[in-house]
């Protein structure tokens, strides 16, 4: 079975070991970081408030890919309970627009992001069914975290761990809206997967594929002019990579 590219080639990639060693190689993922962000990206850079995050949104167009009206979204999160002294991310809802169309909104170094050629089954791609969406085109999302401390751990391994911590991993739709809002968060070797969006099997189960955000290298079928673009990509659900974390939070409200 090949493994997925990574694109960058400052990375590693590791098959997923015995269980007996997980544990020790999770807590020494990267001891120059030790969990924290890197320092182009601090762990206490606080999110805009929410009435600010609404107006990047609207500004990068997000009604019209919508077929919205402006109006009904700011109504939408005026209805929101904000809490103005501890700020949440304004997500948007994987039934307001495709994942696909919200690619090319992201932006590093001047260039668009983009899904990778083969992930042409993106919009097969929904929420797990052990989490829950607010029922509202905008919500909140509470508590976000890249989970760099997680670096070097499988998806299966991460979410258990994510899991044990009463932590729940982000969407797909919630990390893009997370880098609208923050593009900084998406850094070289400090990228991050998105557990709570999977495929799911005919006959039960997942895709092994598992929806990732990171840095093309500008590789492959990427391209040389894509090197540095953000990027909808997959790597497999037992596979290790050092580069990649795992985004989570606390909760959602809506």
């Amino acid at each position: 079975m090949p493994v997925a590219p990574t694109s960058e080639p400052t990375t590693t990639q590791h098959a997923a070991a015995p269980a007996a060693t997980r544990s020790l190689q999770l807590a020494v993922a990267d001891p120059a970081h030790d969990g924290a962000a890197s320092p182009g990206a601090p762990s206490h850079l606080p999110l805009p408030p929410v009435g600010e995050q609404l107006d990047r949104l609207l500004a990068l167009g997000l009604a019209a890919l919508a077929g919205r009206d402006e109006r009904e979204l700011r109504d939408a999160v005026g209805r929101l309970a904000v809490n103005q002294g501890v700020p949440a991310l304004l997500a948007i809802h994987p039934s307001l627009v495709p994942a696909r169309a919200l690619a090319p909104l992201l932006e590093r170094g001047g260039k668009p992001g983009f899904v990778v050629v083969d992930m042409t089954d993106l919009d097969d791609f929904t929420t797990v069914p052990d989490v829950a969406l607010p029922d509202s085109p905008l919500y909140l999302v509470h508590d976000v975290e890249r989970g760099d401390h997680l670096r070097g751990a499988s998806p299966e391994e991460a979410l258990a761990a994510l899991t044990a911590a009463e932590r729940s991993p982000l969407t797909l739709h919630e990390g893009i809206s997370w880098l609208l809002q923050q593009p900084q968060r998406l850094e070289p070797n400090h990228c991050f997967m998105c557990l709570s969006t999977r495929k799911a099997k005919p006959r039960g189960g997942f895709d092994a594929r598992t929806p990732a955000l990171w840095i093309s290298g500008g590789t492959g079928r990427d391209g040389r002019e894509r090197r540095g673009a953000p990027k909808v990509g997959w790597c497999w659900w037992r596979n290790r990579h050092d580069w990649l974390g795992f985004a989570s939070a606390t909760r959602r409200s809506g």
